[in-house]
């Protein structure tokens, strides 16, 4: 079974009682809401990534102020007929503020739309788990950095 690691940093942007979420397709087509983020590339740090990330998905250039924590996934996927694989997911979480650029959509990338969401109006959004997860750590600000019952 071949094995693959990714890492990737999201950052939560929460301003005005809104949240700063990115839309996403996903592999049945159906559009998600994702919190901006994504993989790191080789040789790249997680802060830069994330600063990366949120500028590509929206156009907003951000300041970190701080790592959230840390969430990991774990699961097999089967790809077609191929051999499965053994897929685990870290994903660091971290705290940004909009300090420039202006609200755009991504083009060519892996998300489509961009918008600010009221924190009330997330529940009824289709969303991925991550917002939620994300969202957690924004509020609950764990002292490990890890919510112990938000394995996804």
């Amino acid at each position: 079974m071949r094995q693959k690691l990714r890492v990737a940093a999201y950052a939560i942007c929460v301003r005005d009682g809104q949240i700063l979420l990115a839309r996403s397709p996903a592999w049945d087509g159906t559009l998600e809401w994702v919190v901006p983020g994504g993989g790191m590339e080789h040789g790249e740090d997680p802060y830069d990534t994330v600063r990366r990330e949120v500028e590509e998905e929206t156009g907003y250039r951000i300041e970190v102020t701080g790592l959230l924590g840390v969430n990991s996934s774990h699961r097999v996927f089967r790809n077609g007929f191929g051999p499965p694989v053994d897929h685990h997911g870290v994903r660091l979480v971290y705290e940004g503020r909009i300090i420039g650029g202006e609200l755009r959509n991504e083009v060519n990338g892996s998300t489509d739309l961009a918008a600010w969401h009221d924190l009330d109006a997330v529940p009824g959004l289709v969303r991925i788990s991550m917002v939620d997860i994300a969202l957690r750590m924004w509020r609950e600000r764990p002292a490990t950095g890890r919510l112990a019952d938000a394995l996804d």
